[in-house]
């Protein structure tokens, strides 16, 4: 039975595991005993068949315990956020240091992209210099300077779920409500947290589409870490539309680094990153309610704490000193750009966002293989948003693309996953519900 093929066997044929047959094959997976393809059948085997709550706990804990458990001494609460994932989501980079800047400590272990949505960290390698997998002694240095450091597992920090989470993307089970709960949730675990925050994405762009869906994860998400000991609340939020108006690489540092700043403040953007700050601020004792934390979290981004903290990341992480301000200097940038016309004049009635991020996948901004590269600078910008009037040839994105020919395939797909249409616009509150 805890040979790795028959562990296998058993899921596939819809076993309830008991932990000791999770533990190993954990382990296993750990030292190198499992190989890639055991642990892709593993993981399809568990898309298909799912995990009781038992073995959701066992393989979170396997896989937490599978590196180092991180312990903090600093002089306030340790609290995070984590994304589902999905398209213009960059709201990460912008909530660290707003949460630091209020006077909590933000140690986000973040991943890379996953199927068609965006990746923290391959948003921040777009920063020159900036080492999203130091070694732990150097995490926790910037930690204490700066209040905040987001960066990726490192060798230390639960290795399996690195491994598992490679493969999970290019097998057709990032999807896996049960996988994606021990993944999210290993990471969390192992940073050693006093309070997490997660955002559960649903609609088109969502891997839950469905509400019912997205709600099962987000139950699932707090249950199990609140089990395992760590507070935990969920915040539902829309995904039927990209949440910032770019989506990339270094086109989405552009919008964090233009949101703290304040040169742009989109209200969608801006509604979930204060509601996910609020939540952040009230499990951490640091606001008494939801407006007294939106209050703070307001003054910490009118008085520039929020930019200054994010630049300091950076450089503490390696990256350049002068990156909130000159931008422009030191990201990537793409040489081709071209509009999106639109088909007709008309208002967005709808988009079909996983398309928007299959694209930028296809401009290269994203992987086909989990060893495969990413071009940083390639994406889309000016992202026309739901119930947004457009006239016959308006754009309704620009393209940043490599060659002509590239930036031409995309403008299709854009195109492709934009509905015209007549009518009022569609409710604008991405806000879909709370769970504590």
């Amino acid at each position: 039975m805890l040979l790795p093929q028959e562990i296998i066997r058993a899921k596939r044929e819809g076993a309830v595991l008991p932990p000791e047959a999770i533990e190993r094959f954990i382990a296993g997976l750990t030292e190198g005993h499992v190989t890639e393809g055991q642990a892709a059948a593993f993981a399809m085997a568990v898309c298909w068949r799912g995990l009781s709550l038992p073995e959701r706990v066992a393989l979170t804990r396997a896989m937490t315990l599978s590196g180092t458990v991180l312990s903090w001494d600093l002089p306030g609460p340790i609290l995070d956020k984590h994304s589902t994932g999905g398209v213009g989501d960059t709201v990460s980079l912008a909530l660290a240091p707003l949460v630091a800047a209020c006077g909590g400590f933000v140690p986000m272990i973040a991943g890379r992209g996953l199927g068609h949505t965006g990746g923290t960290l391959d948003k921040l390698d777009s920063i020159p210099g900036y080492a999203t997998a130091p070694d732990v002694a150097h995490f926790q240095r910037a930690m204490r300077h700066v209040g905040c450091a987001i960066i990726g597992q490192t060798p230390d920090l639960a290795p399996a779920d690195r491994r598992l989470y490679a493969i999970r993307d290019v097998t057709g089970t990032v999807e896996s409500l049960d996988l994606i709960t021990a993944s999210i949730l290993s990471k969390k675990l192992a940073a050693g947290l006093g309070g997490l925050v997660m955002d559960v994405k649903a609609g088109s762009g969502a891997f839950m589409a469905t509400r019912e869906e997205a709600q099962a994860l987000a139950e699932s998400l707090v249950t199990v870490a609140n089990g395992a000991g760590l507070p935990t609340r969920a915040v539902l939020t829309d995904m039927d539309a990209p949440l910032a108006s770019a989506a990339g690489n270094a086109v989405e540092v552009v919008y964090a680094l233009d949101y703290l700043t304040g040169r742009r403040r989109e209200p969608r953007f801006h509604a979930v990153t204060l509601a996910l700050g609020a939540e952040m601020l009230v499990l951490g004792g640091l606001a008494p309610d939801h407006a007294a934390a939106t209050a703070r979290l307001e003054a910490a981004l009118a008085s520039g704490r929020a930019a200054e903290l994010f630049g300091r990341m950076v450089e503490a992480l390696g990256g350049p000193a002068d990156v909130v301000e000159r931008a422009d200097r030191h990201l990537p940038d793409a040489p081709v750009r071209r509009p999106v016309p639109a088909p007709r004049a008309g208002r967005v009635a709808a988009i079909a966002t996983r398309e928007i991020g299959l694209a930028v996948i296809g401009l290269g901004g994203g992987r086909t293989k989990p060893q495969g590269t990413i071009d940083h600078a390639v994406g889309l910008t000016d992202l026309a948003g739901l119930g947004s009037e457009v006239g016959a040839g308006e754009p309704l994105a620009t393209v940043h693309a490599r060659s002509e020919a590239a930036a031409e395939r995309a403008v299709a797909a854009v195109q492709a996953a934009y509905r015209i249409g007549e009518g009022s616009a569609p409710s604008g509150d991405p806000i879909l519900a709370r769970i504590a």
